[in-house]
């Protein structure tokens, strides 16, 4: 309700107003927070305080099985990156540390077990880099690294609509363009890389939620707000 309201009127943030409430009840039940706000010039017992809707980076996806094995020999994953189904379908605070508790061991034990088995990782071919120069724009990355992050938030976010997730995925083609013209001038940076990474990342979330003409669980869509009678599988199958 509140990503709603923001997104309506344009917004940075809404009020949470609880100074109806004695001064004492306040600071009783929220000491942290009211020395927080305190020290941002905010006083929550006699002013509104501004909020956001908290963002989760990642919220599942991978598969694995009980010995937190995905499907791709000799990666073992654990935590908020994976769809192990331990808690159905559920996406709560504090799931991660379940996960990573009992999927995080299973994996430790399973890689122990079969330590001297795997293969040796394959050797890594030489890298040439005498055609590309160290880079003197690297506020590129820095630019496109926080464009990807407001228009992910302002157009994909929590409440979606088709001609925002289109016009992310316009934006996405756009610097997905620029990205790979400067990767091809400059020396590869682990920023460079990550870079690609969250581009690709956001390439495949837009092109999921467009594709899903209807709301269920972290997907929600005003043009599609029913939810279909027979759940499908992911839409993003191997190419």
């Amino acid at each position: 309700a509140i990503d709603a309201e923001i997104k309506r009127f344009g917004l940075d943030y809404v009020h949470l107003d609880i100074s109806h409430q004695p001064p004492e009840f306040v600071k009783e039940h929220f000491p942290t927070i009211h020395e927080k706000l305190l020290g941002l010039g905010i006083d929550m017992t006699k002013e509104p305080i501004p909020v956001v809707p908290a963002q989760h980076y990642t919220c599942g996806g991978v598969l694995v099985d009980l010995f937190a094995r995905t499907d791709l020999p000799g990666l073992w994953a654990a935590g908020e990156c994976t769809e192990s189904g331990l808690h159905g379908a559920n996406r709560l605070a504090s799931n991660s540390l379940l996960e990573c508790f009992v999927f995080g061991e299973a994996a430790a034990r399973d890689i122990l077990s079969m330590w001297d088995e795997l293969d040796a990782p394959p050797e890594i071919r030489p890298w040439d880099a005498s055609r590309v120069t160290d880079s003197d724009e690297e506020v590129v990355i820095k630019q496109n690294w926080t464009e990807i992050r407001r228009f992910m938030w302002n157009y994909v976010g929590i409440v979606r609509t088709t001609k925002r997730l289109e016009r992310a995925a316009n934006r996405i083609r756009l610097l997905q363009s620029e990205v790979e013209d400067y990767y091809g001038s400059f020396r590869v940076t682990t920023d460079l890389i990550e870079l690609r990474n969250l581009l690709q990342a956001a390439e495949l979330i837009v092109g999921c939620a467009l594709k899903r003409e209807e709301s269920r669980g972290l997907h929600f869509t005003l043009d599609h707000p029913q939810t279909d009678p027979i759940a499908r599988d992911t839409v993003l199958l191997p190419r």
